[in-house]
């Protein structure tokens, strides 16, 4: 896919996101044109690195490096909580989409690149399961879901990104 995104791709992609984020409880900002710049950002990322991270953000071109913001990024609810809105504000609120709260400045979470890589490492280390279970347990770093098995399950049941969005949870 070239950097230039056409506006169909734009529109299905808008109304798809907010299937989505309806159907899973989330609000997007009620400010269409605005979705529709920040929808082009992640199809154009989608064409450059094969995933749809944050555009707001600076991709590496690694999936594994970025997967902390593809989008939903890790960031998302923690930032809803606080903010009303996710970094990019993509994502909003009930209140901000009713009107009722305007969005400002969400600061920026994602850790140094050193920080992102020790929190790596502790992921990926491999253990027994804590406290005796017979499984260990994986978490959704997005939303947060939590399930005793194996290994993670191909798709989060609930907010819908993949396998290499979880992580053992100690």
């Amino acid at each position: 896919m070239p950097d230039t995104v056409s506006d169909g791709e734009i529109d299905r992609f808008v109304r798809d996101l907010d299937r989505e984020a309806e159907g899973g409880g989330y609000h997007l900002n009620p400010d269409r044109e605005f979705i529709r710049g920040l929808v082009r950002g992640l199809l154009t990322n989608q064409g450059r690195y094969g995933y749809i991270s944050c555009p707001c953000r600076l991709a590496s071109g690694n999936r594994e490096d970025d997967l902390d913001i593809i989008c939903p990024c890790d960031y998302r609810d923690p930032d809803l909580f606080a903010y009303g809105a996710c970094y990019c504000a993509l994502y909003v609120t009930a209140d901000v989409e009713a009107g009722m709260r305007a969005v400002g400045p969400v600061p920026e979470r994602r850790p140094p690149p050193e920080e992102r890589e020790r929190q790596k490492q502790e992921r990926t280390r491999v253990g027994p399961a804590p406290g005796g279970l017979k499984y260990p347990v994986w978490r959704c770093r997005v939303c947060g879901y939590l399930c005793a098995r194996g290994e993670p399950p191909e798709t989060c049941p609930i907010c819908r990104v993949p396998r290499d969005r979880f992580e053992r949870f100690m």
